[in-house]
C-alpha cells in the first residue's frame, strides 16, 4: 500500500457505501454490509455499529442526519478522561458534541496512561515504526487494555454485549445503531470493529480492506494530523514516521489477526477467553448482524481496491 497523500482529495471521492458524508464528522462508515463464509449468502447488519473519527466537530447538520436520518443516538467513546482534558488543555482538541437524544458512554480502552512526552515517545514508537511489527505490539496493547479486569469500563465486553443483545417484547429485534470512536477512528475502534466482523464470519481480507479504508476516510486531514504529530520535538518523530502513524496499513491489522489466532487458536476463542462474551454471546450477535440476502446485495467492496493502491 502506498504511502496516503492529501493532495487533490475530496469526500467526494470515498465510496458510498461503506462511507457516509456527515458534515463535520471525516471518516464516517458502515462497517457492515460484508459477504461472509457461509453457505448462505448472507451479509452482516448495516444497522449495527458505525465508525468515526471522534465527532466533536459534528455540525448541527450533521447531528441531524446522524439523529433523524440514520437513528444513530448510542455513541461509544473509547478515549480515556486524562487523553480528552489533555486534549481540550492544550488547545488542539475540541468539546465533547452531543446531540439531542443523543447518550454518551464512556468505555475508555486505557484508563491513567502516562502523557508525559518521554512516555509518549515511547507509545509512539510502536505506531511510527517502518515495521508493520510495531502496529500489531500496539494492538496487542489494546486488546490487553480493554480486557483488563482492572478496567472496569471493559469496552469490548461494553460494546459487543450490546450488538449481542437478546431482544425482549419491548424491544427492537436488532440492536439499534450505535457510532463507535475513539480519537481518528483507526485503532481502538479498528481493533473492535475487526472482532465484530472476524465473529460474523467475515474473511480477513474484508475485514483487512474495512480497516484499511481510514488510509482514504482520514486523507483530506493528513497534512493538519501529520504536523500535529511531527510538532512536539521531545516525542522525536519526523514527517515520514508522523505518516506511518497515521496510516491505516493492511500488514497491521493482518498480523493483529495472525497473532489472535496463533496465541488463541481463532478469535471466537480469543472472545471467550478474555472474557468479553460467552458461547450464548457469540450467537447471539451472529444472530443480530448477519442476514440472508440475494447474491448480488452484499457490499462488492472488491471494486474499491484500486483506491487504497
Amino acid at each position: 500500500m502506498a504511502a496516503i497523500d492529501g493532495s487533490g482529495f475530496v469526500a467526494s471521492d470515498l465510496p458510498s457505501p461503506p462511507f457516509i458524508d456527515v458534515p463535520g464528522l471525516p471518516n464516517f462508515r458502515d462497517a457492515g454490509g460484508y459477504e461472509v463464509l457461509s453457505d448462505l449468502p448472507s451479509a452482516p447488519s448495516a444497522e449495527g455499529k458505525r465508525k468515526a473519527k471522534m465527532p466533536s466537530r459534528l455540525t448541527d447538520e450533521g447531528a441531524t442526519q446522524l439523529s433523524q436520518q440514520l437513528g444513530i443516538k448510542l455513541v461509544y467513546d473509547l478515549r480515556s478522561a486524562v487523553e480528552i482534558a489533555r486534549g481540550l488543555g492544550s488547545g488542539r482538541g475540541f468539546p465533547l458534541r452531543e446531540w439531542e437524544g443523543s447518550e454518551r458512554k464512556f468505555v475508555p480502552v486505557f484508563l491513567d496512561q502516562d502523557y508525559s512526552p518521554e512516555a509518549l515517545a515511547l507509545r509512539y514508537k510502536n505506531y511510527a515504526a517502518e515495521s508493520d511489527e510495531g502496529f500489531v505490539e500496539a494492538y496487542k496493547d489494546i486488546l490487553n487494555a480493554a480486557t483488563d479486569p482492572a478496567n472496569e469500563f471493559q469496552p469490548f465486553k461494553t460494546i459487543l454485549g450490546h450488538l449481542a443483545t437478546v431482544p425482549d417484547s419491548s424491544s427492537p429485534p436488532i440492536p439499534p445503531p450505535c457510532l463507535v470512536h475513539c480519537t481518528a477512528g483507526k485503532d481502538r475502534t479498528g481493533v473492535i470493529v475487526a472482532l465484530a466482523l472476524s465473529l460474523c464470519g467475515v474473511p480477513d481480507e474484508a475485514v483487512i480492506y474495512e480497516y484499511s479504508l481510514t488510509e482514504i476516510g482520514l486523507r483530506s486531514r493528513l497534512e493538519e494530523l501529520v504536523k500535529h504529530v511531527s510538532s512536539n520535538p521531545k516525542i522525536g518523530i519526523d514527517v515520514e514516521g508522523a505518516k506511518r502513524m497515521v496510516g491505516a496499513r493492511k500488514e497491521a491489522m493482518l498480523g493483529t489477526l495472525a497473532h489472535i489466532r496463533a496465541h488463541y487458536g481463532s478469535v471466537e476463542q480469543c472472545v471467550l477467553d478474555l472474557g468479553i462474551l460467552t458461547p450464548e454471546g457469540i450467537a447471539q450477535l451472529k444472530k443480530n448482524l448477519v442476514v440472508e440476502v440475494d447474491e448480488d446485495e452484499p457490499f462488492q467492496w472488491q471494486q474499491h481496491a484500486k483506491l487504497m493502491l
